[in-house]
């Protein structure tokens, strides 16, 4: 159903596309840059400044790409990616119910851009309108790949860069701190 497939990729591409913005620019009431970088350092992504304007971008163009229904898989592999993420950096420890910090909503938004890559943009979208429909089971599955490997490049990066002094998110206390 059309309609279906562009009121979905509206919601959650629309939703994704302003949770960016609030990182990347303190929309909506959100903390933009320098909080999001606040909060990347708390959690482990380093360096901090680069991962913070890095899931800004890939929710907010990623989240606009799907609710355009443009260049797809693309947008709901990114949406992917920053959502795998936030499970491994987060909400993994947690267990699944959001209610205790955990990943239920991570995983739910995983699932409908799965969806949305396997099924397409649908024929009310700019691929629609550009005659590229991409859907299927490879599109899919390409769109996993694509977010699961970004997910793990980035968490990849961030250990490699995480500072000497810093183990699981504390920081080893030096001289001057005695």
């Amino acid at each position: 159903m059309p309609s279906g497939r562009l009121a979905l990729r509206a919601t959650i591409g629309g939703l994704l596309m302003g949770h960016g913005l609030q990182k990347l620019q303190g929309s909506f009431g959100g903390s933009g840059l320098e909080g999001t970088e606040q909060m990347m350092g708390a959690i482990g992504l380093h360096p901090a400044r680069q991962q913070a304007l890095a899931a800004a971008l890939t929710e907010t163009v990623g989240g606009g790409l799907t609710a355009a229904g443009f260049l797809s898989p693309l947008g709901p592999s990114m949406i992917i990616g920053a959502m795998s993420v936030a499970i491994v950096k987060v909400h993994a420890k947690n267990g699944p119910w959001v209610s205790s910090g955990g990943y239920e909503y991570n995983l739910t938004l995983i699932a409908a851009c799965l969806s949305l890559a396997t099924s397409g943009p649908g024929p009310i979208s700019i691929d629609g309108i550009l005659g590229k429909q991409r859907s299927g089971l490879r599109w899919g599955a390409l769109g996993l790949l694509l977010g699961v490997s970004g997910a793990a490049a980035t968490i990849a990066v961030a250990e490699r860069m995480r500072p000497e002094d810093e183990t699981d998110g504390t920081t080893v206390a030096g001289p001057e701190d005695e």
